[in-house]
């Protein structure tokens, strides 16, 4: 029986690693970006927000995806789909390299955006089904890994082959193995199982109407914060570069290490959240994550010397890091078990796009005035994140009969 029961779980172990390096590599993209933005901008000779276009293509391909990843891993397999989600967002990522104009690159951000869509959703449904929430803090650990090895990535390429492209060309040919890699285990994906008994999947006996779903005040709340937060998020790590190089005369390559910082802290935080998740629980995680990432932006705005910079990114991104699966896991708390399964998607959804439309507005209001508004804007996003939690958190919400 022993010997039987590891048999049975040796596969399953390494779906799981399989899973964690996917979730690096989509984590990745958005680490090199923030590296990246003002050597693509100077090659194609276009303003500080154009970005913003870029992040709305690859948002659009990304909830296009993530909306009918259910279908499609119903009709083709969970291995299936995430082979050739992985195969999408090498070949967009690669293609970045190669255009010779803007709107080239702003067109294949759709295309990577699809496959990112589906390989976020599609994991975070199969190990949510097949496992317990510790393998799912881990999986979101392992995304701030990638996301970490993103700006290291961009700042050898550049500073080594004086070339962004390169950085994207690591990671798109990285995404392309990763593509065989699923396809070659897709019979192991595609094996029947018994569904674990986790307590997110009872959420799923619910048949709400959507239509009621979306009468619930509550609800939008929720998603609100889901927006502001990942717009938080997105923007230090989209910014904090920029703001570092091109506003305060920092090196290049200390600012690189400063931007990695974000990330490598953030990791770091979910992985220690992991940890003591069930301990300090949910509003504790929630608070004290905004309040610390509230205080980072105050080091950041006040910028008394070069190394509070680092201690502002790092400490921003070490508390930043637990909300996310937190707000996540508090969803039932906040609005219900009866509307749960329908705000949960809802609030994927409004995390892509506060994905694109949080530094890009932030990338509109730095051109209007300077890049030293980005601290101003994460001070006014944290502020309203920790009064509007408060709020949503304040009273428990009641079932209806």
């Amino acid at each position: 029986m022993t010997l039987l029961t590891k048999i049975k779980t040796y596969p399953k172990l390494g779906l799981v690693l399989l899973a964690y390096i996917a979730f690096i590599a989509l984590g990745m993209p958005d680490g090199l970006l923030g590296v990246a933005w003002p050597s693509i901008r100077a090659g194609f000779s276009i303003p500080l927000d154009a970005l913003g276009m870029l992040l709305t293509a690859s948002v659009a391909g990304y909830l296009t995806s993530s909306t009918l990843s259910g279908p499609l891993m119903s009709r083709f397999g969970v291995g299936s789909v995430l082979a050739a989600s992985c195969a999408l967002t090498g070949i967009g990522l690669i293609g970045y390299t190669l255009v010779p104009v803007w709107w080239m690159m702003v067109l294949l951000g759709v295309l990577a955006g699809l496959g990112a869509g589906a390989i976020d959703a599609g994991l975070n449904t199969y190990v949510a089904a097949h496992f317990g929430e510790g393998l799912m803090q881990w999986l979101h650990a392992s995304y701030g890994i990638g996301v970490t090895l993103g700006p290291i990535i961009m700042t050898v390429a550049l500073t080594t082959f004086e070339s962004w492209r390169v950085g994207y060309q690591a990671a798109g040919v990285f995404q392309i193995l990763l593509a065989g890699a699923f396809m070659l285990s897709l019979p192991m994906w595609n094996q029947k199982d018994q569904p674990a008994d986790d307590a997110p999947k009872r959420l799923t006996d619910y048949k709400t109407p959507m239509s009621e779903t979306l009468r619930q005040p509550k609800v939008w709340g929720s998603v609100l914060l889901f927006l502001l937060y990942t717009g938080a998020e997105a923007g230090v790590g989209m910014w904090a570069y920029s703001l570092l190089t091109e506003s305060r005369g920092i090196d290049p390559k200390m600012a690189g290490f400063f931007a990695g910082s974000y990330w490598a802290t953030f990791t770091l935080g979910r992985i220690v959240a992991g940890l003591y998740a069930k301990r300090a629980g949910v509003n504790l995680l929630v608070m004290g994550g905004l309040a610390g990432a509230w205080v980072g932006s105050v080091l950041l705005w006040w910028n008394p010397a070069a190394w509070v910079n680092l201690l502002a990114v790092a400490l921003i991104g070490f508390a930043v890091a637990p909300i996310f699966p937190a707000l996540t896991s508090g969803t039932s708390a906040r609005v219900g078990a009866h509307f749960a399964a329908n705000t949960i998607g809802m609030q994927m959804a409004a995390a892509g796009l506060g994905v694109a439309a949080g530094p890009g507005l932030i990338g509109v209001i730095a051109r209007q005035t300077s890049l030293e508004m980005v601290p101003v804007c994460l001070f006014v996003l944290f502020t309203v994140l920790l009064a509007l939690y408060g709020v949503a958190s304040g009273k428990k919400a009641s079932e209806p009969n």
